[in-house]
């Protein structure tokens, strides 16, 4: 049983591949997921069972100062759907006699009669103020050392993608393997289609901010723009200007097609669209949901090594920034990617 976060879409996405090498190595797989990442892994892989497995539906602020508080106060909430769903685990393995349990960032998907993989690249969780990222590590070791094993996306060792998030002084007691990027997509030759792809994401109400920052000054970017807006299963239209092609979703395929077509990508800094547009070595403007610690990091780490550019979506000025993008020197790195025989030889190892 494969089981994604419902954290934006990028919980979702980086567990394709992961699917797609367990699926390849003739594992019978089953998804638990709910909502639009339902929606989206059901589109990807329609034969596969995927039964309902509620979310953390975690709320944001509006106002990133708030967003901390906002966070901290939903604790309590969430550590009672971590003991739900732990107990929900106990009776889906009996009913569907699972085997071994993949869990992306699900914390109580955790169980002492079959192996249990606990996939994250925040060991370290970044926040505000030191002596509360040391409490939330802490938190966050006494669950990961739950289960069997930790998988972590990035690569081993000082050049790697995450920093300290994936790379912290200490590590879980748990057996832990570095895996290497998780990406969707493989490079390809692509002739030019658009100046400029957008791809929104993450989790609302700031997804919808930033759109509308973006629809209010598209009119003024010059060039060809396709704008992805991050809502599958969406049926709903936008008004946007000629030179802009809008789409409320794109599958597998047409969004790599899209992505390498484009001479620049803009999106968030979501670790999961770092790892795809890193893989793809394409130039990227990425801004930071507003208050999100870990993507303000990401974002920061990744424009001093000059792999993107990057701007904070308060200063974010469409034409303004764009133009800078393109006199920015941009420094494409070469990371290792996740391996799917790897990953089944690991898998085969656990079982």
């Amino acid at each position: 049983m494969v089981a994604p976060l419902d954290w934006g879409l990028g919980h979702a996405t980086r567990c394709i591949p992961i699917i797609r090498a367990l699926v390849s190595g003739g594992f019978e797989v089953m998804l638990a997921v709910e909502g639009v990442q339902a929606n989206l892994l059901q589109t990807e892989f329609p034969a596969l069972i995927c039964i309902p497995l509620k979310g953390y539906r975690v709320r944001y602020s509006k106002h990133p100062a708030w967003l901390p508080l906002v966070l901290l106060q939903q604790l309590p909430r969430l550590f009672s759907v971590i003991r739900q769903e732990n107990r929900w685990l106990d009776t889906i393995i009996r009913e569907y006699r699972i085997d071994l349990v993949i869990s992306d960032n699900r914390y109580g998907l955790f169980s002492p009669s079959i192996p249990c993989i606990f996939i994250t690249h925040q060991l370290t969780v970044k926040a505000p103020f030191a002596w509360l990222e040391k409490v939330l590590q802490r938190i966050n070791y006494q669950y990961i050392n739950r289960f069997t094993a930790c998988w972590v996306p990035d690569a081993a060792g000082e050049d790697n993608v995450a920093g300290v998030l994936s790379h912290p002084a200490r590590l879980p007691k748990i057996p832990l393997k570095y895996i290497g990027l998780l990406s969707r997509f493989q490079p390809k030759t692509a002739e030019k289609k658009y100046d400029l792809c957008i791809l929104l994401s993450g989790p609302e109400p700031q997804r919808t901010l930033l759109e509308n920052k973006f629809l209010a000054e598209l009119s003024a970017v010059p060039g060809k723009i396709l704008l992805v807006r991050g809502k599958p299963g969406s049926k709903e239209n936008i008004p946007v200007p000629d030179h802009v092609a809008v789409t409320n979703h794109l599958p597998n395929e047409a969004l790599q097609a899209a992505i390498q077509q484009s001479d620049y990508v803009l999106s968030r800094s979501g670790y999961t669209t770092v790892m795809e547009l890193l893989c793809l070595q394409k130039r990227s403007i990425l801004i930071p949901t507003p208050g999100q610690t870990e993507q303000e990091y990401l974002a920061a780490r990744l424009a001093e090594a000059h792999h993107c550019y990057a701007v904070s979506q308060s200063q974010f000025q469409f034409a303004e920034h764009f133009a800078e993008a393109k006199t920015f020197n941009y420094q494409t790195g070469s990371f290792p990617v996740c391996d799917p025989e790897q990953l089944i030889t690991l898998i085969r190892e656990i079982l």
